[in-house]
C-alpha cells in the first residue's frame, strides 16, 4: 500500500465534529497491523484520536520524537498528530454480534433467537440486545413455499377504490337494492373478522420470517380496502345497513378467539375465505350494477391470493408435522361443535341472494334465483373438498370435514 494511502489530513476538523467519520474509513480501507498516519491543527486531535482507538480496538501511539513530529508533514503543512494501527475489527460491538441468517441454502433460520429482535435478516446483531419473545418465531409453524414471490404478486395487484371503480350510475330497483346493502352487511362483518385474525398474529411472527409478516399485513390491508368499499357501495343509495345476527357473530368469534395459527389459518384462509371467493364470483355474475360487478371481481382476486398464502403455509406445515391433519380436522369438528346450536347463515342474507340471483321478484325467476343458491352452495362444497384434499385429507374425510364447515360460510 503506498504511503500516501496511509496518510489522513484532517486539517481544522476534530472529533468534535466529525474527524471520526473520515478515520473510520480510512482504517477500513487498511489491512490489519497497517499504520495510519493523522495530520491536523485541531488542538485536541491527539487526545481524541487516542480514545477513538481505545474505543474501537486499534493501537495508538504519539510520534517517537518531536523532530519527527515536525518534519512528518502532509502537503498543507498540517503536523502529524497521532498514530493508529488498524486493529482486527473496525468497531468492537461486530468484533462481538452474530449474524442473524440461518443455513444455507436459503437462508432463513429454523429458530430465529429471542435477542435477534426487530434485527433484518441477515443484519448483525450486537451482543447485549433486548429479547423479543414472538410466540411464532418456528420456521415450520409459519413458512411456506414461495412467499417472497407471493408477496411481490400482492403488492403489484394493489389497487386504489378511489380510481378502480366507477362509483357512479344509476341505482337498481328497490328490491334489488334492498338484497344488495343486505348482502354488504353480511360481507362487512366477515371482512372485518378476515382483517383481525392476520392483524393479530402478525404481531407474535418473528421478525426474521419478513415474508410472513409482509403477507399477513398485506392481507390486513386487502380486508381493510374491502369494507371500504363494500360500506361505500351499501351507502350509494341507501342510508341504513342490513341486519347483523347473532349467530353470524357467534361464528366469526370462533374465528377471532382461534389461538393456533395453524388452525386460525386454516379456519379462516382455506375453507371461510375459499368459499368466500365462490360468494364473490356468485355476487359478481350476479350484480345489480357495474360498480358492484367491479367491487366483486377484485375482491375476489384478493381472497384467492388470502387462499394460496393460507394453502402454501399448511403444505409446508403439514410435511415436517404428521399430526397437522389431526390437529386441524379437530379444529373444524370443535367449531362445529360450538356453532351446533346457531341459526348459520343469516336467512335474510340467504333470501338476499336469492334475489340478486332472479333479477327481480317474479316467481319464475326466484324459482332460479333459489336454483343458483342451492349451486353455489355445492361449488362451494366441492372447493372446500378439493382443498382439503390437497392438504392430505383423503377424499372420505374431506368430504366429512367440508360438511362440517359453518353455514355461516366464512
Amino acid at each position: 500500500m503506498s504511503e500516501a494511502a496511509r496518510r489522513l489530513d484532517l486539517a481544522e476538523l476534530g472529533f468534535d465534529a466529525g474527524a471520526h467519520v473520515l478515520v473510520r474509513h480510512a482504517l477500513a480501507a487498511l489491512p490489519e497491523g497497517a499504520v495510519l498516519h493523522l495530520h491536523g491543527h485541531h488542538p485536541d486531535l491527539e487526545v481524541h484520536a487516542r480514545a477513538f482507538a481505545r474505543q474501537l480496538g486499534h493501537a495508538g501511539r504519539t510520534p517517537e520524537s518531536a523532530e519527527r513530529f515536525a518534519a512528518a508533514t502532509v502537503p498543507s503543512g498540517a503536523p502529524l498528530r497521532h498514530l493508529l494501527q488498524r486493529g482486527p475489527a473496525t468497531d468492537a460491538r461486530r468484533a462481538t454480534a452474530e449474524r442473524a441468517l440461518g443455513a444455507a441454502p436459503d437462508r432463513v433460520h429454523e429458530a430465529p433467537p429471542a435477542h435477534w429482535g426487530l434485527a433484518a435478516r441477515g443484519a448483525l446483531v450486537e451482543a447485549g440486545a433486548p429479547r423479543f419473545d414472538f410466540a411464532l418465531r418456528d420456521k415450520s409453524v409459519v413458512w411456506g413455499d414461495d412467499l417472497a414471490a407471493m408477496y411481490a404478486a400482492g403488492a403489484a395487484a394493489q389497487w386504489d377504490p378511489a380510481t378502480a371503480i366507477a362509483w357512479h350510475g344509476k341505482a337498481p330497483a328497490p328490491e334489488l337494492e334492498d338484497a344488495l346493502v343486505a348482502v354488504l352487511t353480511y360481507l362487512i362483518e366477515n371482512e372485518t373478522a378476515a382483517l383481525l385474525v392476520p392483524a393479530r398474529f402478525c404481531a407474535q411472527v418473528h421478525p426474521h420470517f419478513r415474508e410472513v409478516l409482509q403477507l399477513l399485513a398485506l392481507q390486513a390491508a386487502d380486508e381493510a380496502r374491502h369494507i371500504e368499499v363494500f360500506m361505500r357501495r351499501a351507502h350509494l343509495h341507501r342510508t341504513d345497513l342490513g341486519l347483523s345476527t347473532a349467530g353470524g357473530q357467534a361464528s366469526l368469534h370462533t374465528l377471532v378467539v382461534e389461538p393456533d395459527f395453524a388452525a386460525a389459518s386454516f379456519l379462516l384462509s382455506v375453507l371461510g375465505e375459499g368459499s368466500f371467493v365462490h360468494l364473490l364470483g356468485f355476487l359478481h355474475q350476479h350484480a345489480p350494477d357495474d360498480c358492484t360487478r367491479q367491487i366483486m371481481k377484485l375482491a375476489a382476486v384478493d381472497e384467492a391470493r388470502h387462499v394460496a398464502f393460507g394453502m402454501a403455509h399448511l403444505r409446508w406445515q403439514a410435511a415436517r408435522e404428521p399430526s397437522l391433519l389431526g390437529r386441524l380436522a379437530t379444529a373444524i369438528e370443535r367449531r362445529h361443535s360450538a356453532l351446533q346450536h346457531t341459526a348459520g347463515l343469516n336467512d335474510e342474507v340467504f333470501d338476499a341472494l336469492v334475489v340478486l340471483a332472479a333479477g327481480g321478484l317474479a316467481p319464475a325467476a326466484i324459482a332460479r334465483g333459489f336454483a343458483a343458491v342451492q349451486q353455489l352452495q355445492a361449488q362451494m362444497d366441492a372447493g372446500r373438498r378439493v382443498r382439503l384434499q390437497q392438504l392430505g385429507f383423503a377424499a372420505e374425510q374431506a368430504t366429512a370435514l367440508s360438511a362440517l364447515h359453518t353455514r355461516n360460510f366464512m
